[in-house]
């Protein structure tokens, strides 16, 4: 599968930003899908995922819990991250990824990823 994230921008404190990613190839239902991010000199942080086909099982990292909002829709193809309230400590490369076994917030078991958008908030 081939992942391709957009949405990334500047925005202020407290906005809104959409994430999407849309994913070509087949059998998308079968994967977990998973936004990931990474800060200026920091690790690549697990941000949420959501489990493969109805997407009934959902994580979310506690920085982002209450605020962000992952789903997916398997007929277009996509999964999109629905991100408010936005703080500074948000700024950070997103990246979607991809895999076909469990749903674990650890990068290093996700075999497919996507180019990066740029999410950037102005304090």
């Amino acid at each position: 599968v081939q992942l391709q994230a957009s949405g990334g921008g500047l925005v202020q404190a407290g906005d809104s930003l959409t994430l999407s990613c849309a994913a070509s190839g087949s059998s998308f239902s079968s994967y977990v899908m998973g936004w990931f991010r990474q800060a200026p000199g920091k690790e690549r942080e697990f941000v949420a995922g959501i489990s493969w086909g109805g997407g009934g099982i959902i994580l979310y990292a506690d920085s982002v819990r209450g605020r962000f909002t992952i789903s997916r829709d398997n007929a277009k193809n996509t999964v999109d991250l629905q991100m408010n309230s936005l703080k500074a400590e948000d700024t950070a490369v997103y990246y979607c990824a991809a895999d076909q076994s469990n749903l674990v917030p650890d990068s290093d078991d996700w075999k497919y990823w996507g180019q990066g958008t740029l999410v950037t908030v102005s304090s």
